[in-house]
């Protein structure tokens, strides 16, 4: 069955593809839990559906659209954030509620024929193309690199902004930073997860992570070793069941969270 699966064009572009989205959105989820930005994440993917569906209508690159709304979105969040305004959730519930709204509404302008939104919503990595496939790793390339090469930074910020801008770090740029960090990757996601589901990998392989290690590199290695064994394991449950990749992603994800949550409780009885 395994040989079978790598023997097809279509699977081995969704295995590298996934790989690459999991292990972006998984080392992303580390800095998203300890900060404590699940929320955004969630506000930033359902963002982006609005600018898929724009993309559609106008004749765009549906990527090229959800990235634009993602990051407007995302920093539209920030901005009205940091000025204190309104608190984060609440900013992050309106500019949700509005982004989806103008998705529905260019959704409905759209022509009949119109390519379907059904796997902007819960994924369609099987369908991925080659052009596909570079970017999915062009964007997951640049995320860890940049992830990596501000972790220092960022692992400062996460666990205490406030000594972090006294030590004279450049707090609001590291925030907006990983607010795009999180748009850059819930739209490279979504083809993998869909705009409903993507968050399970922003979210659960750093939680799971933390239940069972409160060192940084361990911590950040566990979380991309789970992201990337759950998307292939997931997408090749997917396979031999024929059920959605995304569910089948989310699924395995719980389960490890549920065993580490067991572990956990263990040791501390």
């Amino acid at each position: 069955m395994i040989g079978e699966m790598l023997s097809l064009g279509f699977m081995q572009r969704a295995l590298l593809g996934g790989a690459a989205i999991g292990a972006a959105c998984s080392l992303l989820s580390v800095f998203v839990v300890l900060k404590r930005m699940a929320f955004v994440g969630q506000g930033v993917s359902h963002a982006a559906f609005g600018g898929v569906a724009l993309a559609v209508l106008v004749g765009a690159p549906p990527t090229a659209g959800g990235l634009a709304f993602a990051m407007i979105t995302a920093l539209a969040i920030g901005g009205t954030a940091r000025r204190r305004a309104v608190t984060e959730d609440a900013a992050i519930g309106i500019f949700l509620a509005v982004a989806m709204a103008l998705g529905l509404v260019f959704l409905s302008l759209a022509p009949p024929g119109s390519p379907g939104f059904l796997g902007y919503l819960f994924g369609s990595v099987l369908t991925m193309l080659p052009g596909d496939l570079v970017t999915t790793l062009t964007l997951s390339g640049v995320v860890v690199v940049l992830l990596l090469g501000f972790g220092k930074e960022l692992y400062f910020y996460v666990f205490d902004e406030e000594m972090a801008r006294v030590a004279g770090l450049p707090v609001d740029r590291l925030y907006f930073g990983l607010l795009l960090a999180v748009a850059v990757t819930v739209v490279v996601g979504i083809q993998l997860m869909g705009v409903i589901l993507v968050t399970a990998l922003l979210v659960i392989p750093g939680a799971t992570a933390r239940l069972l290690t409160y060192n940084f590199t361990l911590l950040m290695a566990l979380a991309v070793g789970l992201g990337v064994g759950a998307v292939v394991i997931g997408l090749t449950a997917a396979f031999r069941f024929d059920l959605s990749p995304a569910a089948c992603i989310v699924f395995v994800l719980f389960a490890a969270f549920l065993t580490s949550l067991a572990v956990a409780r263990r040791r501390r009885g």
